[in-house]
């Protein structure tokens, strides 16, 4: 049954059982055993104020250095904790493509990379939901990450991250879980896909979708069509059950949430992979791992005719605008992409930074968004 919550209640209920359960972090990692955490169980009943404004924070692609890990992400997670946020979402990739050598954080995809990633959602007051990058799985079998099986890591991913119906953070909403065994384990066993998670927050619907950089695991190092394969297909599945899900409720929006840039038009080869904006097919030789799930997605979007948000990382580089097109060329006026920021190594926590989305279900386009530049990561422009 899709969880669905009315922000007064999602607020009464994440705050008021703080003390109601004490969730022992046994998921293969020994990490913060014995943190408070309160879990947001209202029945469906219970809904109210539906109409009513709320924040949440959205984030990525960190961190990519020890100074990003030791000071640039604290600090992003002190400031997202001094706000009244509904709930964040990390867009994924907990490091950078390739290991730091002499590094002090972990930069290698051993498990304690993901230790530390447990510990940075949980050290969040609001709910706080994740979905994998590429980084993180993908890009394992790099010789520079460690010569991972990427497929032993992503299964790694959902033991640590993904064993409940629960999102992470020190206040916890419950999700609906993606539990048909589309995916694929290391061993080629099929297994459900976990990490694709679904919750409904006042009228506003919201899913993410494993989609990765690097081709969508077609590319690289170890390419993996089977893999993909079947990822894909769960994909698109869970993502047009979102919609179908969204119609029943009557929401008046829809967000997306994944890591890849998938690339929308010809305008940005430095950032994404050149597509035909009119026929989503790729156009600069790569393996394309995305244009099925976009045509799928280009179909809903216009059947759905309310707003949908699509957040990624992959590029580090915010921004918000509408890239997607129709098949004849005009751009789909309800659709509008969001990327959040993500890693500048090169100048330290100059980038490590947040996007807060306001929702607000009585207005026209439910969305709004403000970048929030940590005062404590200013690199350029040190805070006054």
């Amino acid at each position: 049954m899709m969880t669905k919550l009315g922000y007064t209640v999602f607020k009464r209920v994440t705050t008021a059982r703080l003390l109601r359960k004490i969730c022992l972090l046994a998921l293969t990692v020994p990490l913060l055993a014995s943190s408070a955490i309160s879990l947001a169980t209202a029945k469906e009943k219970e809904y109210e104020d539906e109409n009513e404004s709320y924040v949440i924070g959205l984030w990525g692609d960190l961190p990519y250095s020890d100074l990003q890990a030791t000071k640039g992400v604290p600090n992003l997670i002190a400031d997202m904790n001094a706000q009244n946020l509904a709930f964040t979402v990390h867009d994924g990739d907990l490091k950078a493509g390739n290991s730091t050598p002499g590094s002090v954080t972990p930069t290698t995809c051993s498990n304690a990379l993901y230790t530390q990633g447990l510990g940075y959602f949980n050290a969040l007051k609001a709910p706080a939901a994740f979905t994998p990058g590429d980084n993180d799985w993908t890009d394992c079998d790099r010789p520079s990450n460690g010569g991972f099986n990427s497929r032993d890591r992503l299964d790694y991913e959902r033991q640590v991250f993904f064993s409940t119906s629960f999102s992470l953070g020190q206040r916890r909403l419950r999700q609906e879980v993606q539990k048909t065994p589309l995916c694929l384990s290391a061993n080629g066993t099929g297994v459900p896909c976990v990490e694709n998670r679904r919750w409904t927050v006042g009228k506003v619907t919201y899913a993410t979708l494993n989609i990765q950089g690097s081709c969508n695991n077609l590319c690289d190092t170890a390419p993996d069509p089977q893999e993909y394969a079947a990822r894909n297909a769960a994909n698109i599945a869970w993502m047009k059950e979102t919609f179908q899900i969204a119609k029943s409720q009557k929401s008046v929006a829809v967000m997306f949430i994944s890591q890849g840039d998938p690339g929308w038009d010809l305008t940005d080869g430095t950032r994404a992979p050149l597509r035909d904006p009119k026929t989503l097919a790729e156009t600069d030789g790569q393996p394309d791992g995305f244009q099925s799930f976009l045509l799928a997605l280009r179909d809903q979007v216009i059947a759905f005719r309310k707003p949908i948000a699509y957040v990624h990382g992959d590029s580090h580089y915010y921004r918000v605008d509408k890239p997607f097109l129709d098949a004849q060329g005009r751009r789909l006026e309800n659709f509008t992409r969001v990327e959040t920021f993500g890693d500048n190594a090169a100048n330290g926590t100059n980038d490590v930074n947040w996007v807060k989305a306001t929702v607000n279900p009585c207005s026209r386009e439910v969305f709004s968004y403000q970048p929030q530049i940590v005062p404590g990561n200013r690199v350029a422009v040190p805070s006054p």
